[in-house]
């Protein structure tokens, strides 16, 4: 413990000023750029007086934010496939506006059950923002004299053997069977279609309250459960764990950064210097988000916590460089001077790798992911311009001086026990340092070899919460009714081609035929189940007559299928909710299939589309390219370090650092069976350039060490000692400030979360273990080669 006893008991404000002036004349990684800090420590009033305003625009600008709760935004691209999709949903919006009312029980078609489910059905039809609704009670059968088909169920219900005949021909019903009506007759689904006005703003919250409590009070006393789906009732409850989230996660890493701060530090001013500075930059940067109209969704949910995570270790790293100097006998401005010339250097550099993190996602094909990547960019920039001015401007009025503070020197038990431990684990990692480095290596060979065996997942489901009913009602539908998930197959006429026209209808027929017979497709609807039981059941095979037919539907029942520019139709088909590698085959079969009508009828547009299918066929690339541009980032983010370092050691030791949280994390999800997900990679690119912050620190100390001592262990040995305790501490503030969100409700969050905390862990693991070793072995060449100096560029 000599060193660490060394380095704890020198002081005075004379060897502050010395080693300042000798910092100065040291290598500056930052280019000078921590000199904003000294704004606030030459103006601190007007400083703060600045800040108060922005933070008024800023508030402001968090009023405008808006939740992008939108399914298919994470699929939003210039590709065709997108374009295509988006055509169909212009054209037959019915899916974005539908609401999927489940209802099962084993006495589902009992008499009185029946009564309730179609007072249910009548009355869900008068709920405010109800534009039409599909239930077992649409179907028709043949007139018994002729004339329009007429309602299944009567007026009155029969009783007795006519009401048990009355269900066995509602189950024979090929209109609603395997589609509204479970085969086995125990669930049942009514397709409620909102107006698109209903779906906006804090409307929708309302209309889906009243639709639950109509639910509630017509199934009472039945015995049957109702449940909501569809993507309006995905789309509120994103929405709202979005908004829920915001406030809970933000809340959470603040706690943890208070709590800390104020064990270690033990004075409330020492707290408001370290903790408010990362406060406020969430604060400027939401209100710079929403200035922009960047709309907040599940991805930048993560961005505040991430924003304090990273501007909480910095200002951490000043506030103690800062604290040791006044404990020391320094007054305010000599401290905080002394902090920001030796610790904002490193600052600048974190958070301008954590900005190249947020930069690698600009290259997404996704618009969602790039709108996260650009308010990353923009926030990291928001939080250095931040921590540099205020935290200075703090100090200069709060810091306490004298007697106040030099009291904490003799009892500083909790930093002093942190620093016993740095030195501890240093002095181990120095003592065979090429050994370990070896080991080191090894290990990180072996992981690669699992994290570059991961393969892409994507369910839709990921997207919603998964404690909500939502998901449990779509998954008794997959199970029940083939499905919920839409793969349509969108038919273009030709210019002056007529909808009734022959060959149309012969492509109709083919399209739907191919649909139906699609394995792992069911549940088809088009225009060619109405021809079909006309036809079955009426006898009707004249086109006029059919066409007499559909112009008495329901005008919201005819547009599902046929576009009211009369010169596009839809033949819909449903998919279970399964992982995109296991749905893209069956989209590919289909899609083949349909070369043979394509071929036939060259001047017909058939395309397969759909939200499921944009989703098998864009998440594995999306996800590889992401996966690619994060292997791209290794080098990128490596070589900017080496730069800022001038060295190219410090290149090859960053690389070998900052892929060792990746790579762990990754063969965890591969242990796991969990695969390469949006939110896992996405977490991984993040956490690989707030990893290397810890890095940094230590470089950026380690540079002013080199050289004091013959032996490079001991620069190692006293760097570490001096950064090792506040790197400890946030690095803990870090991994419980991520675990917090994986107590989200939306499973992209959640994985987002832990796996980040998990990276966390294994980049302070790496930066002990790995960082130590390696730099010393480094050292020890240098010093052979060319002498007992610097690496080359510090001189």
């Amino acid at each position: 413990m000599g060193l660490f006893e060394a380095r704890t008991e020198t002081g005075g404000g004379g060897k502050a000023t010395r080693e300042l002036d000798h910092a100065g004349e040291r290598l500056n990684i930052a280019f000078g750029a921590e000199r904003l800090g000294f704004l606030g420590l030459k103006a601190p009033i007007a400083t703060l007086v600045t800040l108060v305003v922005l933070v008024v625009l800023a508030v402001v600008g968090i009023t405008r934010l808006t939740v992008d709760d939108s399914l298919s935004e994470l699929f939003r691209s210039e590709t065709p496939e997108f374009k295509q999709f988006e055509k169909e949903s212009k054209l037959f919006p019915s899916n974005e506006y539908d609401v999927l009312v489940v209802i099962d029980g084993k006495d589902l078609l009992g008499r009185k059950q029946i009564g309730a489910l179609r007072q249910l059905a009548t009355d869900l039809q008068l709920v405010d923002g109800d534009n039409g609704l599909i239930s077992i009670f649409s179907a028709r059968q043949p007139a018994p004299h002729g004339g329009l088909p007429e309602p299944v169920f009567p007026e009155e219900l029969p009783e007795g053997a006519a009401f048990d005949a009355l269900v066995t021909k509602l189950r024979d019903n090929d209109l609603i069977k395997g589609k509204l009506l479970a085969e086995d007759g125990t669930l049942t689904l009514i397709v409620m279609s909102l107006d698109p006005q209903a779906t906006r703003g804090g409307r929708l919250a309302t209309v889906v309250a009243d639709i639950r409590k109509t639910l509630a009070e017509d199934l009472e006393g039945t015995g049957l459960r109702g449940q909501l789906s569809g993507v309006p009732i995905m789309q509120l409850q994103i929405r709202q764990a979005v908004e829920r989230d915001r406030v809970d996660y933000n809340a959470v890493g603040f706690a943890l950064g208070c709590l800390v701060a104020i064990l270690f530090f033990r004075r409330l001013s020492f707290l408001v210097i370290a903790t408010a500075p990362p406060l406020l930059a969430i604060v400027l940067a939401l209100g710079a988000v929403g200035w922009l109209d960047i709309k907040l969704n599940m991805f930048l949910n993560v961005m505040t916590p991430l924003i304090m995570v990273i501007s909480f270790s910095d200002s951490m790293q000043l506030t103690f460089a800062a604290r040791d100097r006044l404990i020391k006998g320094d007054d305010r401005a000599s401290a905080f001077r002394f902090a920001i010339w030796t610790v904002g250097p490193a600052c600048v550099l974190t958070h301008a790798t954590g900005a190249l993190s947020f930069l690698a996602l600009r290259f997404s094909d996704s618009d969602m992911i790039r709108a996260f990547g650009l308010a990353g960019v923009i926030a990291m920039i928001i939080a250095l311009l931040t921590v540099l001015t205020v935290l200075p401007a703090l100090g200069m009025l709060l810091a306490p001086t004298g007697d106040r503070v030099a009291s904490l020197g003799s009892t500083d038990t909790g930093v002093n026990a942190l620093r016993a431990f740095c030195d501890w684990i240093a002095d181990r990692m120095t003592r065979r340092p090429g050994l370990v480095s070896i080991c080191a290596l090894i290990v990180l060979g072996i992981l690669s070899l699992a994290y570059f065996d991961l393969q892409p997942r994507y369910r839709l489901a990921d997207q919603a919460p998964d404690r909500e009913h939502a998901i449990d009602a779509i998954n008794r539908i997959d199970a029940k009714l083939a499905g919920a998930n839409p793969v349509d197959v969108m038919i273009t006429l030709p210019p002056g081609g007529d909808l009734y026209s022959p060959e149309s209808l012969a492509v109709l027929e083919k399209v739907h035929r191919t649909v139906e017979t699609q394995a792992g497709l069911g549940n088809v609807w088009s225009m060619q189940t109405l021809r079909d039981w006309l036809k079955n059941k009426l006898g009707v095979t004249d086109t006029a007559e059919m066409k007499s037919y559909v112009d008495v539907l329901p005008k919201f029942l005819v547009q599902r299928f046929i576009a009211a520019d009369g010169r596009t139709e839809l033949v819909a088909g449903r998919i279970p909710d399964k992982d995109a590698s296991e749905l893209l085959p069956i989209v590919d079969k289909l899609d083949h299939s349909l070369d043979a009508v394509r071929a036939e009828h060259p001047g017909y547009g058939i395309a397969v589309t759909g939200l499921a299918v944009i989703a098998a066929r864009n998440s594995a690339g999306m996800i590889r390219k992401l996966g690619g541009g994060l292997t791209a980032e290794f080098a990128v983010v490596a070589i900017f370090i080496g730069l800022a370092f001038r060295s190219a050691p410090v290149t090859l030791v960053t690389i070998v650092t900052g892929v060792f949280p990746v790579v762990a994390a990754g063969a965890l999800l591969w242990a796991i069976g969990a695969g390469m997900q949006f939110a896992s990679v996405i977490a991984l690119t993040i956490s690989f350039g707030l990893g290397l912050s810890a890095t940094i620190h230590f470089l950026n100390r380690l540079w002013r060490e080199v050289g004091k001592d013959p032996d490079p262990a001991v620069g190692v040995r006293r760097a570490t000692v001096l950064v090792g305790p506040a790197l400890i501490l946030t690095s803990v503030v870090l991994v419980c400030g991520l675990a917090a969100t994986a107590f989200s409700n939306l499973p992209m969050l959640k994985t987002f979360g832990w796996l980040s905390a998990f990276a966390m862990f294994a980049a302070l693991v790496a930066d002990l273990t790995i960082l130590r070793p390696m730099m010393t072995v480094f050292l020890r060449w240098e010093a052979k080669l060319r002498g007992p100096r610097r690496l080359e560029g510090t001189r």
